[in-house]
């Protein structure tokens, strides 16, 4: 959410960076009307009660003096009815307040390039080369299905279309790839392992800024009013929801494997196919609060955490720099990597990773003091993947297929998953 007072104070500047996006300014105008007139309805609220101050005193003096304070006395009630009457105004207008603040975005980040949408992001680095065959590879659903290892009818008989059944040893390739993930993010990037409910209430939906946009793209939950996470982001930015950190605990690095739940809808083309862009996939995801001073020296070091799960694997991928009208809702700045896919012959996104600034904790109420006698301040919240395990999945059966229609392992996984190929059991 936006500072009401950074938009009061340069509403110009906040304007010209919201509608860099692309779409308008959200709502940014009715913001400023409704902040004016909370502004003055407030005013005129503390007025009447100053006046209701001021005679209140008055009657016990007249009392005093034996005389009639019933004038002053009518005087006090009607104030007691306009102050009443102007509060439920103000409570309406905070709340309209409230909900237009609660739909507008990040405001993007100077670093971010300008631009309409993703044809103009800008490519950071590429490391590695795409992977070439000499022979025709063949999309990683079919090498899936071919070795047994992937069942996508059988997916939908139970749940129906962009599911998939993970069955043997590409089973195995998943959990591998999450224990990786995971040992790496904590055993050397510094991240403390969490497990947290795959459920969470609407408060920590908001606090994250899924809710209240985008509420007809989660999956809910009628009865308790819960949502699927639609990414471990949620749970682990809310956990330090609502509290005052010390700053020499600054940074904290949380990191996360949950599945992950998302309608997808509009979707079209082969995306729509194997385990690209499917209902329910596998996550690790990073999560830093750090202070605001550096919290692009951490975007950097986030990124290279997710990036390091890539060299490993030794998988082709580039990072680009998402333009001003790509950028995420809540996200003040992105960088996403993507790997390199056979089958689409181009880069496909596996991470996103961004710095939030103070958009998340200011709806999640998450603050920092400096030294124990400062002010609290709001901290920077920043995520990435590290990474979608599905998708790691999918880019390793392509990038790694044999001319046999085998999967030839990457080393750094084979202690895990037992085997140096998967082959049809």
């Amino acid at each position: 959410m936006l500072d009401i007072k950074r938009i009061r104070e340069d509403f110009d500047g906040v304007l010209a960076a919201v509608e860099s996006r692309g779409h308008g300014d959200f709502g940014l105008g009715q913001a400023r009307a409704l902040d004016e007139e909370r502004r003055k309805v407030l005013a005129e609220t503390e007025a009447m009660r100053s006046r209701q101050n001021v005679v209140s005193k008055e009657v016990p003096l007249i009392k005093k003096e034996g005389g009639d304070a019933s004038e002053v006395l009518a005087e006090m009630k009607t104030l007691s009815e306009e102050i009443k009457a102007k509060t439920l105004v103000l409570a309406d207008v905070e709340e309209r307040l409230n909900e237009v603040l609660l739909g507008i975005p990040n405001t993007p980040n100077a670093k971010a390039p300008i631009g309409a949408d993703d044809s103009e992001n800008v490519e950071i680095r590429r490391v590695g080369e795409p992977t070439t065959f000499d022979f025709d590879p063949v999309p990683h659903w079919d090498l899936g299905t071919d070795l047994d290892i992937l069942d996508f009818e059988r997916a939908a008989k139970i749940s129906g279309a962009r599911f998939s059944v993970s069955k043997g040893l590409g089973a195995r390739l998943e959990r591998s790839v999450t224990n990786f993930m995971l040992n790496l993010h904590t055993e050397e990037h510094g991240f403390k392992e969490i497990l947290p409910p795959f459920m969470v209430n609407r408060a920590a939906m908001t606090g994250t800024g899924q809710l209240p946009k985008f509420e007809d793209d989660m999956f809910h939950v009628p009865a308790k009013d819960f949502f699927l996470v639609p990414t471990a982001e949620v749970p682990l930015t809310n956990l330090l929801g609502g509290e005052i950190l010390e700053g020499a605990d600054l940074p904290i690095y949380f990191t996360a494997y949950t599945p992950c739940f998302r309608k997808e809808a509009g979707s079209a083309g082969r995306d729509t196919r194997g385990l690209i862009r499917v209902h329910q996939f596998n996550k690790v995801e990073l999560v830093k609060f750090v202070n605001p001073d550096n919290s692009y020296d951490e975007l950097e070091s986030l990124t290279l955490a997710a990036e390091e799960v890539l060299k490993r694997l030794e998988l082709p991928y580039r990072v680009v720099a998402l333009s001003t009208g790509d950028v995420g809702f809540s996200s003040a700045m992105t960088y996403d990597i993507e790997v390199w896919m056979p089958s689409y012959g181009r880069y496909v996104e596996i991470s996103s990773c961004s710095n939030f600034e103070d958009f998340q904790a200011r709806r999640a109420g998450i603050r920092f003091r400096r030294t124990p006698e400062s002010k609290p301040e709001f901290v920077h919240t920043l995520n990435g993947s590290g990474l979608a395990v599905g998708r790691t999945v999918a880019a390793i059966l392509e990038n790694y297929q044999q001319a046999d229609g085998s999967i030839a392992v990457p080393k750094a996984l084979q202690p895990y998953v037992g085997t140096d190929t998967i082959r049809k059991e």
